[in-house]
């Protein structure tokens, strides 16, 4: 294991601030792409290499299989491998099945995957006439009620206060009969289901004292990952197992909070010194994904209000990023006269790009609702790009994944050891156990369920020319760490993914479609609190880009449909005028456009702060030309004048990397560059 001095060293200074505090309460407001999963497996290490804890005691928190495997993996590699990471049901299951017969008695209950035959079951009680459809509406809303601790007749209360819509135009009240008729279906059954999981156990740990000091003498230090995202319940059960302690680190981020209709709530983030008297709060505002063009505009998108005006102040609670990427492309905007030919466009774009060098799975298409997905898949199969759906059934819960990795298993099983070397044994091995199960050699043309099982057997395959110096029995451990982790292979393809399905992840290009009113904000979003919602789910598809963002709307839904669509409210202020959109990979959509052009082009960029300090920039530059007796464009040039409003460099490692600015310029005039950044800022803030 690494010594704390040694682990410190590789951490920016905020990090550095989060690893030293091990103990007592801490709120980690780590904004995206800022390393933050780093900055607390690295607090972890080190405060075990000082003694402040032991692993055994500590029980680190996530939301997804796949960031705890991802989290478990970078403690093995600093060394500390005992320590659980886990998800909160995960967590609460190992403690149910553990405790269940000491406090209960017997086995635990059966869980149910699905609610969809209990709700059939508990419909048909009440004499209600319902679809596939509205019954994975209500098995939401049963899980929304349930994760907010609310019984039937809370249902009825809370619904009324938050005005809430209700699945299928039913009523409120028969919904909260449908609640106790599932409940009461379900326990006659002798089964429970995942949200029971977390409930029991907080009743377990509230009326057992002796349960409830084993656990709490066991986990004495916790951190708690995307902590945004808590719900009433987790944040119960969590409140159970520190019983009344304050060691915990929580980590999250209130611009990333897109997930209330689940019942997720980031209060306990914003409110978190008052649950912990004496807590610190660490912002970690560098950000290592995106390159200043996006970092700016996602910050632009964050500080925009509801009605689409353009502001200098971030929301309460959130984070304004600062890249510590070298300068990039500007974000490009499109508008397109219906969907398909947005459709069509989106997949020159990413011909384009992969013209360029670009490799197909380092780029994403994203959009608002799953409905979106089909005129991409239908637009990229008519290209020839292979893409795989995100959002749907994980990676090793697929059937033909399972059957293909039940197939492998039994082959190392029964082999001695299969050496893979020049021949490529190992490779052909895998071909020839995936071929009966759906994969050849050459993708098929058709779409579907037939493409995405190809694709998935298709991804083992190029696993195994990637690990091809692997025998069969060492291919199969990787495969089952995976599968503990979380951890899919990479399919060689662009991934067409909801926004909700992005969240946690990156990608070199981002083409963000579907920009414009009913979409993004959804038409559903009516509420202020709903309305702020979705500007943080565009936010949160925006840092989603590192090099390249895109960024399309389309005015109609087909060829020959009134053109009624507007771009989104959100982007209003900073979508470029029409007749300057660009189309592709910096191709103007007719004839060239002229230097003027394009210097206005990058001005209309700018928002009105950007402006206030372009235009400062530009004066310090005509008098310092003047009084140097040399053409302004000697000191800097408008592109890069603009680069600087924009991405508002805070020292002169952040200037230096602004295209345009090299080491002689730096060293010249970085400090009066610096110094009128710093004034400007400030002076707009007091406003």
């Amino acid at each position: 294991m690494p010594s704390g001095a040694h682990l410190l060293e590789a951490l920016d200074p905020e990090q550095r601030a989060v690893a030293t505090q091990v103990t007592g309460p801490l709120a980690v407001l780590a904004g995206a792409g800022t390393g933050k999963t780093r900055a607390i497996t690295y607090r972890l290490a080190y405060g075990i290499a000082q003694g402040a804890f032991s692993q055994n005691s500590v029980l680190a928190v996530t939301f997804t299989a796949r960031a705890a495997g991802e989290m478990r993996h970078r403690l093995r590699a600093l060394g500390v491998p005992a320590i659980q990471a886990r998800t909160f049901h995960a967590a609460a299951l190992r403690q149910l099945g553990y405790f269940w017969p000491q406090a209960i008695g017997g086995d635990v209950p059966q869980i149910v995957k699905h609610k969809a035959s209990l709700l059939t079951a508990a419909c048909a009680h009440l004499g209600l006439g319902v679809d596939k459809q509205l019954i994975r509406d209500l098995a939401a809303e049963v899980e929304w009620a349930k994760v907010s601790m609310l019984d039937s007749a809370d249902y009825l209360r809370v619904v009324g206060e938050q005005n809430r819509l209700i699945p299928g135009d039913l009523d409120a009240s028969t919904v909260a009969d449908l609640l106790r008729v599932y409940e009461s279906l379900k326990t006659e059954a002798g089964k429970i289901d995942f949200e029971d999981v977390l409930l029991l156990m907080v009743g377990i740990m509230q009326e057992n004292e002796p349960i409830a000091r084993q656990i709490r003498s066991q986990y004495r230090h916790f951190v708690v990952d995307e902590f945004q995202d808590v719900s009433p319940l987790q944040y119960e059960l969590l409140n159970q197992w520190l019983g009344g302690r304050h060691d915990i680190c929580v980590v999250g981020d209130v611009a990333q909070t897109i997930y209330s209709f689940t019942g997720a709530s980031h209060k306990y983030l914003v409110n978190f010194e008052k649950d912990h008297p004496g807590a610190r709060r660490i912002e970690l505002n560098r950000n290592y994904r995106s390159t200043p063009q996006i970092v700016s505009f996602a910050n632009q998108v964050l500080a925009t209000s509801a009605n689409g005006r353009l502001g200098t102040e971030m929301p309460v609670g959130s984070v304004k990023l600062v890249s510590q990427k070298e300068t990039g492309p500007a974000v490009a905007f499109n508008v397109f006269e219906h969907d398909e030919a947005e459709a069509t466009a989106v997949a020159s774009i990413v011909k384009n790009l992969q013209t360029q060098g670009t490799k197909l799975e380092d780029v994403a298409v994203l959009f608002r609702t799953n409905a979106q997905s089909e005129a991409f898949e239908n637009a990229f199969a008519a290209a020839g790009i292979p893409f795989l759906v995100r959002g749907g059934e994980r990676f090793f819960a697929r059937p033909e994944i399972k059957q293909a990795l039940l197939e492998i298993r039994r082959a190392a099983a029964v082999a001695s050891r299969i050496e893979a070397g020049e021949t490529g044994e190992l490779v052909e091995t895998v071909q020839n156990l995936v071929t009966p199960l759906g994969w050849s050699k050459d993708m098929p043309k058709t779409g579907g369920a037939v493409r995405e099982r190809w694709e998935g057997l298709d991804a083992l395959v190029n696993l195994a020319y990637q690990k091809q110096q692997l025998s069969l029995i060492e291919f199969n451990s990787e495969l089952m760490e995976r599968v503990e982790a979380q951890l899919a292979p990479e399919i060689a393809g662009v991934t067409l993914s909801s926004l909700h399905a992005a969240k946690g992840l990156e990608w070199e290009n981002v083409i963000l479609a579907g920009a414009s009113e009913g979409l993004l904000p959804i038409s559903l979003a009516e509420t202020p609190a709903e309305i702020e919602e979705e500007k943080r789910l565009l936010y949160v598809g925006v840092t989603r880009a590192k090099q390249r963002l895109f960024i399309t709307y389309a005015k109609a839904r087909g060829e020959g449909r009134a053109q009624k669509r507007r771009v989104s409210r959100f982007l209003s202020a900073t979508w470029p005028r029409e007749d300057l959109t660009v189309s592709g990979v910096g191709k103007p959509k007719t004839g060239a456009i002229s230097q003027r052009a394009k210097k206005q082009a990058l001005l209309d960029e700018l928002n009105p702060l950007e402006t206030e300090l372009f235009n400062a920039l530009k004066t310090w530059r005509k008098n310092e030309a003047e009084e140097r007796s040399v053409p302004p464009f000697v000191i800097f040039g408008d592109a890069t004048l603009v680069e600087i409003a924009k991405s508002q460099p805070r020292n002169l490692t952040h200037l230096r990397i602004v295209r345009g600015v090299g080491a002689v310029k730096l060293e010249e005039f970085g400090t009066a560059v610096l110094r009128i950044v710093k004034k400007t800022v400030a002076d707009a803030q007091n406003l």
